[in-house]
């Protein structure tokens, strides 16, 4: 049976209800785990009072303001979990982003300053972030990140996060070599295309999904909460062997030719 009772959870990325990490976040609390949240902050606070007003169902612990932008945050979320826990057992890493204007038109036109942002914010923030949890993941842990298949496909419109994603891909392999002598297992979750607010910024994103309903095995795209189920197996002890590796949960659509 899936327990994740007395499992400190830490998740990041929710923006709203139809966040991946929301449908993460939902299972690892049904399956017991202690959660805590970050968010990204903004001037006005909308974004606090929106993630807080979501997740107050979770009842998490922690409520942490984090832009892994911002080395300062960073050490403080991780003190503050050191200072309110003790230790960390789960990280759940669902960050990206790359500027609109970076997302079409021809990869080749990509500019210095997108490239490098699409790469810190959504690769770069997993090894910062697996390297803060490392020394407090004190009786092992699970780490998980979230993929695409534009990491190993061009897709339309995808451009840039496509490289990121495949940084990401590389980071999983590289971190779980890295912080397996210490039970710490690493692993990625491909999901199939759905709605989210990161999604929208990619170009054609309802023709995307339409495509995978008529082509993949299942005939439909995944939810949220399906990606979430697969997350909190991946942080159970059921999943204790699993690590460096990258489960598509996209509907069977990865598998096929045409």
């Amino acid at each position: 049976m899936l327990n994740l009772s007395g499992k400190n959870a830490l998740v990041t990325g929710i923006a709203n209800n139809r966040s991946i990490a929301w449908g993460i976040a939902q299972q690892l609390h049904k399956a017991g785990a202690n959660l805590g949240i970050t968010y990204l902050p903004d001037d006005k606070g909308k974004m606090e009072k929106k993630v807080s007003e979501l997740v107050e169902p979770l009842s998490p612990s922690l409520f942490l303001p984090c832009n892994v932008e911002n080395d300062e945050q960073i050490q403080s979320t991780f003190e503050t979990i050191r200072q309110e826990w003790g230790k960390i057992d789960i990280l759940v890493h669902c960050l990206a982003f790359a500027k609109k204007e970076d997302l079409t038109g021809g990869f080749s036109q990509t500019s210095r300053s997108g490239f490098n942002t699409a790469l810190e914010v959504s690769t770069y923030s997993l090894v910062q972030l697996s390297g803060a949890a490392k020394p407090l993941m004190t009786e092992g842990g699970s780490i998980i990140t979230l993929t695409y298949l534009g990491a190993v496909r061009a897709i339309p419109n995808y451009n840039v996060m496509g490289v990121a994603k495949a940084g990401l891909e590389a980071s999983v392999r590289y971190l779980a070599a890295e912080l397996g002598p210490e039970n710490i297992r690493v692993n990625g979750i491909s999901a199939g295309p759905i709605r989210t607010l990161a999604s929208s910024a990619v170009g054609g994103i309802l023709d995307m999904i339409h495509h995978v309903e008529q082509v993949a095995p299942l005939r439909r795209t995944v939810t949220q909460l399906e990606v979430g189920n697969t997350a909190a197996f991946l942080c159970s002890d059921l999943a204790s062997g699993i690590t460096g590796q990258i489960l598509y949960v996209d509907a069977g659509y990865e598998i096929m030719g045409m």
